[in-house]
């Protein structure tokens, strides 16, 4: 009798635990990345915006649409140091809605993220905030677009000035992602001395501390996110490479004294980081693509005509 009321009573908590189990709550999934509103500019141009989990925070993407139903590849076309907010951007400054009109592709640029050379952060910045902008291009804007628009599953991503560099990491972090990355006058050699103080330099200019990116310049991440250190990583990737010399000349829209200061002496720093890059590209036997225009200084205008040419790189990767 003993046995049986034990037994009876093991039987009874079995019954509790297993109505427990089935009442209990379970825990919410974490939100999705995913498109939460399209604002239609024009037949040809939207701002589409996607939450992205990582940042906690929707964010704008100027987004040219293919021009007839159908899958299109993406070319994931980055903005400059300011991330293309107040007007510094593909769709304020250049032509480049012209260049892409009949093609059938869509052209993507993300707004947002000045300062961060599109980056996963390693911690919030106080100025800056959460930075998570490697998860939010390689993982979560591809998937969100995807569940809203046909693609052919082709991309490519390539970017100016201070996103060249971080356009040319992504693709060869992304393990095969991107079937082509080009760089328009960027700087990609972020680990050198120099590299480290000029990251540094441009970072605080926008308010950022980049010790909040990668660390201690003796973090083994400046290299990691340094492709002139990593050139294996982009074999198999149609690269396209761009600088100039930095003179100023018709390419830059016509004569302007002012471009033999500034713009001029970024160029050529932008050319000799270049430059590395190529190097260490032949070094590894990485096939790219490099073209020194034989003029122009660091102008929307030179980037344009970069972009323009890298189409004959870009172009026959993704099927464009």
């Amino acid at each position: 009798m003993a046995i049986l009321r034990t037994l009876s009573r093991c039987v009874a908590l079995l019954s509790v635990a297993a109505t427990a189990a089935v009442v209990a709550p379970t825990a919410a999934a974490a939100p999705a990345a995913a498109v939460t509103r399209i604002d239609r500019v024009d037949a040809g141009l939207a701002t589409v915006w996607v939450f992205s989990p990582s940042m906690g925070r929707v964010i704008p993407n100027q987004v040219l649409l293919a021009p007839r139903p159908g899958p299109a590849p993406v070319f994931y076309l980055l903005n400059g140091r300011s991330g293309g907010i107040e007007g510094d951007s593909w769709v304020k400054q250049t032509r480049y809605r012209q260049f892409f009109a009949g093609r059938q592709i869509m052209v993507v640029s993300p707004l947002g993220g000045p300062f961060s050379w599109y980056a996963n952060w390693q911690r919030p910045d106080p100025r800056l905030g959460v930075n998570r902008w490697e998860t939010y291009l390689n993982s979560e804007l591809p998937s969100a677009l995807a569940a809203r628009f046909p693609t052919t599953g082709r991309k490519a991503i390539a970017g100016l000035s201070l996103s060249g560099g971080p356009a040319l990491d992504l693709a060869g972090r992304s393990r095969g992602a991107y079937r082509a990355a080009a760089s328009y006058s960027g700087c990609p050699a972020i680990s050198s001395p120099a590299g480290i103080a000029a990251v540094t330099a441009t970072t605080a200019f926008g308010g950022g501390n980049a010790l909040n990116m990668f660390g201690a310049p003796s973090n083994p991440a400046w290299v990691d996110h340094d492709p002139t250190r990593n050139p294996a990583r982009l074999r198999g990737v149609a690269v396209y490479l761009a600088s100039t010399t930095g003179v100023p000349g018709a390419i830059d829209g016509g004569a302007n004294p002012q471009l033999a200061l500034g713009p001029s002496q970024v160029e050529q720093v932008t050319k000799f980081c270049t430059d590395q890059l190529a190097a260490a590209l032949r070094g590894a036997g990485v096939r790219h693509t490099y073209r020194v225009f034989g003029q122009g200084a660091h102008t929307w205008s030179l980037f344009e005509a970069e972009m323009r040419d890298s189409w004959r790189v870009i172009g026959p990767a993704i099927g464009a």
